[in-house]
């Protein structure tokens, strides 16, 4: 079945909606049509195929416990290339929709669906840079819409003030969760999803901890050499990255350039909500600098508690869910 697998388990109304299209004969398509759950109900948007397919519309969806899904078979009077599918209803959400082609006698097609753009053609050949595109903006809304992501790099920006070293640690995360979201993607490290999601939790509770133990004028081990720490729990959180890619498919004729536009797309997503953060302090800075000045002392450790307790609830409930 096509869709990704969140990381709290459930669906939200960020996630994105797929439609994947599977032909069967010359004349003869499988759809799969995975509509976002929001609030316990499909959300209100639905797949239009081309007016020479019967039925073009899907049927009621049945929901799988995550999201909402519709299967059925279209017959298509002619060949889909140069013909229009419309989602329809997405220009009134804030979600995209992913459309997976796969042709008997091409190659599988991914393009995506926008709320400006719900209208797409479907190309002959899509080009490197259309496909690029589309899973450059799944990395990105991927790492923004994944909170235990964002809360480790929270808990990293928080633990390292030392600017380079930041750097360093971000990278040194990046190229560790570039290795292994390949390789379990590619089918070649398979690990089954909710150990990860629990010891993920738990890269971010050892993170937490090191705030609190943080003393001024003495540089701790994950201090001094954060990218020792990053580097091996990104290889961790690469693994749940992979979430997001393993059901969705990559194009076959272009892993390499789906590949790195996702792992570009999550490292872009990281280092806007790093400039985010830094932008927010600095303002903070120079609007209260008195305030700042005495409120810094007590705000790291606020800040690793709370971290902290988030990361221990979802420890404990991720654990309890194996």
């Amino acid at each position: 079945m096509l869709g990704c697998a969140p990381h709290a388990g459930k669906a939200h109304a960020l996630d994105p909606g797929y439609l994947d299209l599977r032909q069967l004969t010359q004349g003869t398509w499988q759809v799969l049509w995975r509509v976002p759950d929001v609030n316990g109900q499909p959300m209100d948007i639905d797949a239009v195929l081309p007016a020479q397919c019967t039925p073009s519309h899907a049927p009621e969806p049945i929901s799988d416990g995550v999201a909402w899904v519709s299967t059925w078979v279209a017959e298509c009077e002619t060949g889909l290339d140069g013909q229009t599918v419309t989602i329809d209803g997405l220009e009134r959400q804030r979600n995209d929709v992913l459309l997976r082609l796969q042709p008997l006698d091409s190659e599988t097609i991914t393009l995506r669906f926008t709320p400006k753009l719900p209208i797409l053609t479907i190309p002959d050949h899509p080009s490197i840079w259309s496909i690029f595109i589309s899973y450059f903006r799944l990395g990105f809304e991927h790492i923004l819409a994944g909170w235990d992501h964002l809360l480790f790099v929270f808990a990293l920006f928080i633990l390292v003030r030392d600017p380079w070293r930041l750097v360093g640690a971000i990278t040194a995360f990046t190229v560790a969760h570039s290795i292994t979201l390949a390789l379990a993607t590619l089918g070649v490290l398979k690990v089954p999803p909710a150990p990860v999601e629990a010891v993920i939790a738990l890269s971010i509770v050892f993170l937490a901890l090191e705030i609190l133990k943080h003393k001024e004028g003495q540089i701790r081990l994950s201090e001094q050499y954060p990218w020792i720490v990053c580097f091996c729990f990104g290889l961790l959180h690469g693994l749940g990255f992979a979430g997001a890619l393993s059901e969705i498919g990559l194009p076959s004729q272009d892993i390499p350039a789906a590949l790195l536009a996702f792992n570009v797309g999550v490292e872009a997503g990281q280092l806007a909500f790093i400039g985010c953060l830094s932008l927010a302090i600095l303002t903070w800075r120079v609007i209260a600098p008195l305030v700042t000045s005495g409120f810094h002392s007590i705000a790291a450790p606020i800040t690793g508690y709370a971290i902290g307790f988030v990361s221990v609830y979802w420890l404990v409930e991720r654990i309890s869910g194996f």
